[in-house]
């Protein structure tokens, strides 16, 4: 379910700001996707929604939540340690922008207002730490810069935004390295907002 809760969209809707790392022989090692413009997303997303969950295969993937009016705990009992993701919360958090990417614990809705663009990363360990992903990053941040005021009316705000998952916080020096810096708020979802000024 993960592709689409966490990149899907970006392809799908901005392919234009979405970049693969390949190994040299075609095979995919990293990539950098996002959005200049949440906001842009989210007037998107329904889209997203007809076009890729809707297809048989997306589905099939997700299946439709049964209801939208209030979202599922986050997490259930069962799995390691008691407690497991709660697919119906995936399902209805992948269904529903608002709950994927603007609202949230207190301090979220803030965040996304200032800095408007937001962006994913992934490389491959054996591609990590030899300045690919800081060439990605600025590849992403040139092209978000490029779009400001132009004929889409992309808006970045104050900047980019990235979300760093609680048990992924190694990474926060990276980050901080390439220009961002952390933005108080994210430890109350157990995660670390990070955002970079442009």
């Amino acid at each position: 379910m993960a592709p689409y809760l966490w990149t899907l969209q970006f392809t799908h809707l901005f392919p234009e700001h979405c970049f693969v790392l390949d190994d040299g022989s075609g095979r995919a090692v990293g990539y950098v996707i996002g959005t200049p413009d949440v906001f842009a997303l989210e007037e998107m997303y329904p889209r997203y929604v007809e076009e890729v969950l809707g297809s048989e295969q997306g589905r099939r993937d997700v299946p439709p939540p049964e209801q939208m009016e209030r979202l599922e705990e986050w997490w259930v009992g069962g799995g390691e340690g008691g407690k497991k993701v709660n697919d119906r919360c995936l399902a209805q958090t992948a269904y529903n922008v608002k709950w994927l990417v603007l609202e949230g614990v207190e301090g979220k809705r803030e965040l996304v207002e200032g800095w408007r663009g937001m962006l994913h990363i992934d490389l491959l360990e054996g591609w990590q730490r030899r300045g690919f992903g800081r060439e990605m990053i600025r590849r992403f941040v040139e092209g978000v810069e490029g779009v400001k005021g132009g004929e889409k009316g992309y808006d970045y705000g104050r900047g980019i935004q990235l979300g760093v998952a609680g048990e992924n916080k190694g990474v926060v020096r990276f980050y901080e390295g390439v220009g961002f810096r952390v933005y108080p708020g994210g430890e109350k979802e157990g995660n670390v907002w990070m955002v970079r000024d442009l």
